[in-house]
C-alpha cells in the first residue's frame, strides 16, 4: 500500500513534527496538498553532460512524468551517478558499484512508493537493477535507447563495432588519416547508446526478458517519438504499480534469470552480461554459476544478425520487431509463467508483437544465425573459476588452437610494446594479457580487445587468440578469451605464464590450458609475488573497491552487498 510523503521520515524525536517539517520545505517549492497526498513515484535522473549515451533523458523524465501524472500518482525526480563508457577514469566498472550503492541508498532515503529507473550506458542500468533489487521498493526500467545509424562512404556505420573495424584498418594503413577523421563524425550520429548489440543493447534486452521493463522497450532509437511515447507508458504503469507492485523481489527469480541467459545467447550479446546479470542475481537468492550460462548456450541458438556477430544494427531489429517478435522463436526456451513488471506473466506481455514479413534480422529457428549461443564457458588449469569467450564474433579457424605465448605484465606494458617493430610475434601466436582483471587494473578495463600487433596488421592478420583477465567492450569482435577468474593480481594462474610458453585453446571442450605441467607450475607459485597496493588504493573509494571486489564469475560485486544467502545453482 502507498505511504507517499509519510514514509520514511526523518529522525526528529516527534513522528508528527517529522511530517510537518518535511511538508513545510516541500511546500517551498509550490506543491499543493492534492499534489502531496498522491503517492509518489521516484524518477532517477542520470543526465550527464559527459554521457551522450543519455542525452535524451530530460525529454525521457518529461514523459515519465506525464505518464504518472495522468494515472493519478505524483512523480518526483532525483539524481544518481551517471556512468558513460569512454569519459570514466579508470574505468566505467570501476564506478559500477559506487553507481549501485548510490541508487540504493536514494531508493531507501526518499519517500517513494516506485521507481523508474533510466538508463542506457553499459554500466548504469545493472548499476540500478543490482541498487533496486536491495532496496526492493516496486522499480521499473527505461532504457534510453540506441543511435541511429551513420553513413561514410555509401556504408551504414555503427558505434563501437565499426569504430573498432574502422581503427583497425587506419592502425593496418589501409585507411587514411583523413578518412578516419571523417569517419569519427559519421559514428555517432545521435543521442543513444551504441547501435549494434553490444554491452548497452544486451542489458536492455536482457532487462525485457527479465520481466523488468515494458515490452518493446530495448530496442526503440533514443530519437524515435516512440521512444518518448514508451517513456510516458512507463510513467503510467509505475504509477499503478505504487498499489501492489510488483517489488524486484518477485519478479527476479530462478526462471526469470534464465529467461535472461536465453536472450543474452540467442541475441549473440555482450561478455559483458555474464558479469552484470551475476552480479544482480548475486544480490538475490538465486546466484548464478557459470555453467549455467553455458548450457543455456548450447541449447540456444543466435538467432539476431547484429553486428558484431552479424551483419545489422539496432535500429533495423527494432523495424523487424524487437525483442517480443524475437521471443516468439524462443517461446519453447523461456518460463513464460515468469512474473512481469506490466501485470501477469511474460507470456501475457509478449501476446502483441509486430510480425514484419520478408524482415530477416530476426532469424527463425530452422535457419539461425549460429546453432549455438554467442557466449561459451571455459575452464582449465589456466581458468579454474572459469573464463568467457564470445563464439558468435570468433574465427572458427581458431576455436581449436595451441600456439606461442607473448605476455604483457599490463595494460601499460601491452601499450608500450604492441607495436614495437622489435616484438617477436607471429599470427599463430597468443597475445597474453595479465594483471588487468577486477583488482589488478583497477576496474576490469575493456582492454582485452588485445589490438593486433602493428606489423601485423599492416601484413592484413585480422584476427588472433587473445587472454586475459580483463573484459572487452560488447562491440568488439574476435577470438579473444575474457574475465580469467581467479585474476593474476590476486594469484591465478595467468600470473605464472611466460613468454614462449604452449597455450591450448578448445572450445569444443571447453578448455584453456597452458601446456606445462603441475610440478612448474608449483615452482612458479611458489616463487610469485603480489603486485605492491598502488598509492591511489590505499584511500577512499579504491581502497573500498580493491578490499571488497568479488572476480568475474561472480559478477564482480562488493562481497558486502551480495546477499550471504544466494545458493549457487
Amino acid at each position: 500500500m502507498s505511504n507517499g510523503l509519510r514514509q520514511g521520515l526523518t529522525s526528529y524525536g516527534d513522528t508528527a513534527f517529522s511530517l510537518f517539517l518535511r511538508k513545510a520545505f516541500i511546500k517551498g517549492m509550490g506543491y499543493s496538498d492534492d499534489a502531496l497526498e498522491r503517492p509518489i513515484v521516484g524518477i532517477t535522473n542520470t543526465y550527464s553532460d559527459f554521457n551522450p549515451c543519455h542525452g535524451n533523458v530530460p525529454q525521457l523524465i518529461e514523459a515519465v512524468k506525464r505518464g504518472v501524472m495522468l494515472a493519478g500518482a505524483m512523480p518526483m525526480v532525483f539524481p544518481t551517478i551517471s556512468i558513460h563508457e569512454s569519459f570514466a577514469f579508470p574505468t566505467s566498472m570501476f564506478l559500477r558499484n559506487l553507481m549501485a550503492m548510490d541508487t540504493e541508498e536514494m531508493i531507501r532515503a526518499l519517500p517513494v512508493d516506485s521507481v523508474v529507473l533510466i538508463g542506457g550506458c553499459d554500466k548504469t542500468i545493472p548499476a540500478q537493477v543490482m541498487g533496486a533489487a536491495s532496496a526492493d521498493k516496486p522499480a521499473i526500467v527505461l532504457p534510453t535507447g540506441p543511435m541511429l545509424v551513420g553513413h561514410f562512404k555509401g556504408e551504414q556505420l555503427g558505434a563501437c563495432t565499426d569504430c573498432r573495424r574502422l581503427w583497425g584498418e587506419f592502425r593496418g594503413e589501409r585507411m587514411s588519416g583523413e578518412d578516419i577523421e571523417r569517419a569519427n563524425e559519421r559514428l555517432v550520429p545521435s543521442v543513444g547508446t551504441c547501435g549494434v548489440m553490444g554491452t548497452a543493447s544486451t542489458i536492455a534486452c536482457m532487462m525485457e526478458a527479465l520481466g523488468l521493463s515494458l515490452p518493446g522497450s530495448a530496442s526503440i532509437p533514443a530519437v524515435h517519438a516512440d521512444r518518448i511515447r514508451m517513456a510516458e507508458l512507463t510513467g503510467k504503469r509505475a504509477a499503478e504499480m505504487t498499489k501492489g507492485g510488483p517489488k524486484p523481489s518477485e519478479i527476479l527469480t530462478e526462471a526469470a534469470f534464465r529467461n535472461a541467459i536465453v536472450m543474452l545467447q540467442a541475441i549473440g550479446g555482450s561478455t559483458n552480461g555474464v558479469v552484470h546479470l551475476s552480479a544482480i542475481a548475486g544480490r538475490t537468492p538465486h546466484k548464478i554459476t557459470l555453467e549455467t550460462y553455458d548450457e543455456v548456450g548450447r541449447s540456444t541458438p543466435v538467432l539476431v544478425d547484429l553486428k558484431p556477430t552479424g551483419q545489422h544494427y539496432m535500429e533495423h531489429f527494432h523495424q523487424a520487431g524487437g525483442v517480443p517478435r524475437l521471443m516468439q522463436e524462443l517461446k519453447d526456451l523461456l518460463a513464460l509463467d515468469a512474473q512481469h513488471v506490466a501485470g501477469g506473466t511474460l507470456g501475457d506481455a509478449i501476446k502483441t508483437f509486430e510480425d514484419v514479413p520478408g524482415q530477416t534480422v530476426i532469424r527463425s529457428r530452422n535457419a539461425p544465425l549460429k546453432s549455438e549461443g554467442g557466449l561459451v564457458v571455459l575452464r582449465g588449469n589456466l581458468a579454474p573459476r572459469g573464463a568467457v569467450l564470445k563464439q558468435g564474433a570468433a574465427a572458427a579457424k581458431l576455436m581449436q588452437h595451441e600456439g606461442r605465448a607473448v605476455v604483457f605484465d599490463s595494460v601499460a606494458d601491452m601499450t608500450a610494446r604492441i607495436d614495437d617493430p622489435a616484438l617477436e610475434v607471429t599470427a599463430d601466436d597468443i597475445l597474453v594479457m595479465r594483471n588487468a582483471g577486477p583488482v589488478g587494473a583497477p576496474g576490469m578495463p575493456e582492454a582485452g580487445y588485445i589490438p593486433i600487433p602493428k606489423k601485423l596488421a599492416q601484413q592484413g592478420v585480422k584476427d588472433m587468440v587473445r587472454i586475459s583477465d580483463a573484459r572487452m567492450s560488447g562491440t568488439a569482435f574476435g577470438t579473444i578469451v575474457l574475465h580469467i577468474s581467479p585474476e593474476a593480481a590476486t594469484g591465478g594462474p595467468l600470473a605464472l605464464v611466460k613468454t614462449g610458453d604452449r597455450i591450448r585453446l578448445d572450445v569444443k571442450a571447453r578448455r584453456i590450458d597452458v601446456l606445462i605441467d603441475d610440478a612448474e607450475l608449483t615452482k612458479r607459485r611458489d616463487a610469485w609475488r603480489a603486485p605492491p597496493v598502488p598509492e591511489v588504493a590505499q584511500r577512499g573509494y579504491a581502497k573500498l573497491y580493491r578490499e571488497h571486489v568479488q572476480q568475474a564469475d561472480e559478477g564482480c560485486d562488493f562481497d558486502f552487498l551480495a546477499r550471504p544467502d544466494g545458493a549457487a545453482r
